[in-house]
């Protein structure tokens, strides 16, 4: 039997800095999850994926990343994900020393 599909939203990296990017519904890469569009139909999922794949020009490694809705926007549901989007780790730059984010 196959799983039941969950929301997701599309993330890659910036291609010139490599940063966490995610799609907006408007079609817009953004950095802040909770403008990304949160998609909860998998064939649409699919068609979203598709398209930001087809912008190697913009991004690397575009991919599927499972969300939920939260207060403010999609927020993520494995810690990989929360890693992801407070950037690097061995010191306070970038995302980090502009808007922290809290640490479980």
């Amino acid at each position: 039997m196959a799983r039941a599909f969950t929301p997701k939203v599309v993330t890659a990296n910036d291609l010139l800095d490599g940063d966490v990017i995610y799609l907006t519904a408007d079609d817009r890469w953004t950095r802040d999850l909770s403008e990304a569009e949160l998609i909860t139909d998998e064939a649409h999922a699919q068609l979203r994926l598709l398209e930001a794949e087809r912008q190697a020009n913009k991004v690397v490694g575009a991919y599927l990343a499972d969300a939920v809705a939260g207060e403010n926007g999609p927020e993520p549901t494995h810690f990989r994900e929360d890693f992801r989007r407070t950037g690097p780790s061995n010191y306070a730059h970038g995302k980090q020393e502009s808007s922290p984010q809290p640490r479980a």
